[in-house]
């Protein structure tokens, strides 16, 4: 027996291969937006574990400055002599012609742990690494490492884009002599070890950690690609759910056969799943495959905007990991039984013969109405709830997820509401019967509608978002890069002597001084700042007192950007902690789009004054163009065009990882669209078979096929219409609630939006003509109809 309904199941695969196709593509489409996406999470990843275990981020406790990028050499050899065993750590970037790489400094005979590259069993001469010099690093950095003097061992375990050599090494090719950025502090300590601030009162011990900074700093957005994963997924579902609802009401005659034949509902139901996890997992493979593929194609842009955003280094290789495809074959597994779910609980639920009738299906799936109802206002009074309090990232996702579910189980009652007016306001037969029979349709075409309501939605919020995004992100280039030119990568030695040059040429030179520190303890960026007429003209203040630049110039006040006061809970008039005995007032709040850490503004003096050790290593000169510094600074300093900067480069390299950074959502934006329009036409041709006893009597009353067509055709452009209406004010609160709240929860920003009533125009013909063109396939279909066939209805048993 189970053999005989393996056979009949399959018997319907092979009469309709294409919804065969259908159902394998759509599941395989879904599963790989899914394990790709997670493909570059579990990618990114890796390689932030594998930059943290070179410094031993994970087992190792580290000494870290309480402000500035270093410290004296002379500190660890005091903690060295009051017995402290730790190790020394120098670390920079380090700019060749392919690109920057990430230079780590180590001491093989103190390093803890096997952390020394020279720990191993490989044949290492020990003098040459302390000496001479010996780099390691992947094979793809290490062919960009010619240049250099030092000898290159390829070693795979070396962090992509990052080079180990002796601590002494790196410094002569950072220029750091006698700097030190950071002590790795060994787990086991002698007793009575003096306190560290007796002995270095500058450093600060950070606890190990479970994960990389930089991995923690990525979360956000690693968070923000899954869920746009996700997004794809849920979108891509629909279309396998189309298909098994077009599978399922084909089969109606054969469960019935089947059933009355003497197969139990139990093991019909059990080889029907069994058809679909046998299905799922094919599509899954091949998913898994072109997931793969999408991430190959996908992880250098979003390597570019992780570095270009957070300075993070991502491998550009791809590996085969297992949590990913593991995943991907999971959830394809669990799309393909959500999807099937509604089915096989309607075929256990319908008496034998009822499952033979043309409307069963949706009678049954008209039902439960009131639930519906409910749980959508449900879900959207705790979207409200959840946006009125501040819960985290976490939470705002589930508002997204709340808000996007709540409005799509309440489009099918809103539009059952207006097609009730229309039919009540309707004049004459036609127009009567055509309102009441697109309310007949609407529960088979719910699921389609909620997908378009979904897909247009999406559209519009981040559509919406990218757009207030860009204009804020140029107007916000515009006010901080003010300077002609940017004169960059200067040393110690030769940055007072281009500063004078460039005075005593009568331009405006305006330093720019920066060190790494805790402030309020939120890892931040300290920057001192010459304050000018070109600072009072070009920055702007989110909220600040009205003579807030000057306060900064006399050393009075600091200025914070949005990101530290939102993370320290401080505001304009509040006290700010810049370290040490100096705490001053918080004098204004500006937006600094793009920065993912914190950052203040103090005074040029002031910030001498703190660091005395500190120089500026670039410049911003007004007044002067690229090519006037080039020429000059290159005849008195021998300095590298490289080194001169025009603004409009600058300006559209950060563009540039703008644009690349959105890059995905646009391509998803366009995908959630094409596949409502499949949801659409696989719900038509679902309905097509099931109408016909419906629309034979019309036609015997005097309507052509001609006209059922076109009104078929009309009512897909009519409720097109009515969702794309409603999903306009969704596709709104979805842009607020990622400019206002997952924005800020992710990045620290709150962003201010922007309408744009063209590009929702546009948008909602391109929705109509989607519509229209999945509506177009069934509509031809009904023309082309044989008079036989209408006839027949009325000579079954129907």
């Amino acid at each position: 027996m189970t053999r005989a309904c393996l056979q009949a199941l399959w018997s319907h695969w092979r009469r309709n291969p294409l919804q065969l196709f259908t159902f394998l593509a759509g599941l395989a489409l879904a599963t790989a937006l899914w394990s790709g996406v997670q493909a570059i999470n579990a990618e990114a990843r890796a390689s932030y574990d594998a930059a943290a275990a070179t410094l031993g981020e994970g087992r190792f406790d580290q000494l870290l400055p309480k402000a500035g990028e270093g410290f004296a050499q002379d500190t660890y050899i005091a903690l060295r002599r009051a017995g402290w065993q730790v190790s020394p750590v120098v670390e920079g970037r380090l700019r060749l012609d392919g690109g920057a790489v990430r230079v780590i400094g180590l001491d093989p005979l103190t390093t803890p742990g096997g952390l020394s590259p020279v720990a191993g069993t490989r044949d290492i001469d020990l003098d040459a690494f302390l000496t001479v010099g010996v780099l390691f690093a992947d094979p793809t950095t290490a062919a960009r490492l010619a240049e250099l003097p030092q000898a290159v061992v390829v070693d795979t375990s070396v962090a992509p884009d990052t080079v180990l050599t002796d601590v002494g090494v790196a410094q002569r090719l950072l220029d750091r002599p006698e700097r030190l950025s950071r002590l790795i502090v060994a787990t086991g300590q002698p007793m009575d070890l003096p306190p560290l601030d007796n002995v270095a009162p500058g450093l600060m011990r950070i606890a190990a950690q479970s994960s990389s900074d930089v991995g923690q700093l990525t979360d956000s957005f690693h968070l923000n690609l899954t869920a746009f994963g996700l997004l794809s997924f849920a979108v891509g579902i629909f279309i396998v759910h189309g298909t098994i609802g077009l599978v399922f009401e084909q089969r109606r005659g054969m469960v019935r056969t089947l059933r009355t034949l003497g197969v139990p509902l139990r093991r019909l139901m059990v080889l029907m799943a069994a058809e679909l996890l046998a299905l799922s997992l094919l599509a899954g493979g091949v998913g898994v495959v072109l997931g793969y593929i999408v991430a190959a194609l996908l992880l250098p842009d979003v390597a570019a905007t992780l570095e270009g955003l957070y300075g993070a280094q991502v491998a550009g290789g791809l590996q085969l990991r297992p949590i990913w495809w593991l995943s991907g074959l999971g959830i394809a597994v669990l799309g393909a039984g959500l999807a099937g779910a509604g089915a096989l609980w309607r075929i256990a639920r319908m008496p034998i013969l009822a499952s033979a009738r043309p409307r069963a299906w949706a009678m049954v799936a008209g039902r439960g109405r009131q639930v519906q109802g409910g749980l959508a206002v449900v879900l959207l009074a705790l979207a409200a709830l959840i946006g009125a309090l501040d819960l985290g990232l976490l939470a705002s996702f589930v508002l997204l997820g709340c808000l996007m579910i709540g409005a799509a189980l309440a489009l099918p009652l809103i539009l059952g509401a207006v097609l009730a007016l229309g039919q009540a306001r309707a004049r004459g037969v036609i127009s009567g019967w055509f309102w009441a029979d697109t309310r007949q349709q609407l529960p088979g075409l719910s699921l389609a509608l909620m997908a378009l309501l979904l897909a247009m939605a999406a559209n519009v919020g981040v559509s919406t978002m990218v757009s207030s995004f860009r204009l804020t992100f140029v107007d916000f280039l515009d006010q901080r890069l003010f300077a002609d030119a940017y004169v960059r990568g200067l040393d110690r030695d030769g940055a007072p002597r281009i500063e004078a040059f460039l005075t005593a040429g009568g331009y405006d030179v305006l330093p720019l001084l920066s060190v790494d520190t805790r402030l309020a303890g939120v890892p931040s960026e300290l920057m001192g700042a010459r304050v000018g007429p070109a600072y009072v003209a070009n920055w702007t203040f989110f909220a600040a007192v009205p003579d807030a630049w000057q306060q900064v110039a006399a050393g009075e006040a600091v200025i914070a950007n949005e990101q530290l006061v939102r993370r320290a809970g401080l505001w304009v008039g509040d006290v700010l902690d810049l370290g040490g005995e100096t705490r001053l007032p918080l004098a204004g709040v500006y937006g600094d789009y793009g920065n993912p850490v914190g950052q203040a503004v103090v005074s040029e003096t002031l910030f001498t004054g703190l660091f005395p050790e500190e120089r500026p290593r670039q410049f911003g000169v007004l007044g002067a163009t690229a090519e006037e510094l080039r020429g000059a600074l290159g005849a008195a300093f021998d300095l590298p065009a490289s080194s001169i900067v025009d603004q409009s480069v600058v300006k559209a390299f950060s563009l540039g990882v703008f644009e690349r950074t959105f890059t995905v959502t646009a391509a998803l934006n366009v995908l959630t669209l094409a596949v409502a329009g499949f949801a659409i036409l696989m719900s038509l041709l679902t309905l097509a078979a099931i109408r016909l006893p419906q629309l034979a009597p019309v036609w015997a009353m005097g309507l052509t096929r001609g006209t059922l067509a076109r009104v078929d055709l009309l009512r897909a452009l009519v409720l097109a219409a009515l969702t794309a209406v409603l999903a306009l004010p969704l596709g709104l609160a979805l842009a607020w609630v990622l400019l206002a709240v997952v924005n800020v929860e992710a990045f620290g920003w709150r962003l201010p939006m922007y309408l744009f009533p063209l590009d929702y125009a546009r948008l909602g013909l391109f929705t109509l003509a989607a519509a229209g063109l999945a509506a177009l396939w069934p509509a031809l279909r009904m023309a082309r109809t044989p008079v036989s066939q209408l006839l027949g209805v009325f000579a079954n048993e129907r």
